[in-house]
C-alpha cells in the first residue's frame, strides 16, 4: 500500500502542476489579448471598456486555478512523506477531484480507494509521532 500512496502523491503533484500551468497560460493569453485590444481601443474609443474587463476575467480565472492547484500539490508532497495531515487533505482534494471529468474523477476514485484502505490508515498513524 506504501507504493499506492507514493503514486497518489506524485499524481496529485502532477495534477496540481497542470492546473497551475493552465492558470499561467490563461494569464498569458488574456494579457496578450489585453495588449491587442488596448491598441485597438486607441483608434476606437468605444472599445476602451473591453481591455479592463478582460483583465479582471483573466486574472480571476488564473487566480482561481492557481488556488485550486495549491492544495493538490501540498497533499501530494505530504503523501510522499506519509505526513498525518496529508491524509486528511488528500481525502478532501480527492473528493474535489471527482468533479473534474474524466481524469480528475479517476484520480479522485483512486485517491479515495487508497486513502480509505485500512493498511494506508495504519501507515499514517504509525508516522504520527514524527
Amino acid at each position: 500500500m506504501e507504493q499506492h500512496i507514493r503514486i497518489l502523491g506524485v499524481l496529485n503533484i502532477v495534477w496540481g502542476a497542470f492546473g497551475a500551468l493552465g492558470g499561467l497560460i490563461i494569464l498569458l493569453v488574456f494579457g496578450g489579448a489585453f495588449g491587442v485590444l488596448n491598441a485597438v481601443a486607441l483608434h476606437h474609443p468605444e472599445a476602451a471598456i473591453v481591455p479592463p474587463i478582460l483583465t479582471v476575467i483573466g486574472g480571476a480565472i488564473s487566480i482561481f486555478l492557481l488556488l485550486l492547484s495549491i492544495p493538490s500539490i501540498l497533499a501530494g508532497i505530504g503523501l510522499l512523506y506519509f505526513k498525518p495531515w496529508a491524509w486528511i487533505l488528500a481525502i478532501i482534494v480527492s473528493a474535489l477531484h471527482l468533479m473534474s471529468i474524466p481524469f480528475g474523477t479517476a484520480l479522485g476514485i483512486y485517491g479515495l480507494w487508497v486513502l480509505f484502505s485500512p493498511k494506508s490508515q495504519g501507515l499514517f498513524k504509525a508516522n504520527q509521532t514524527t
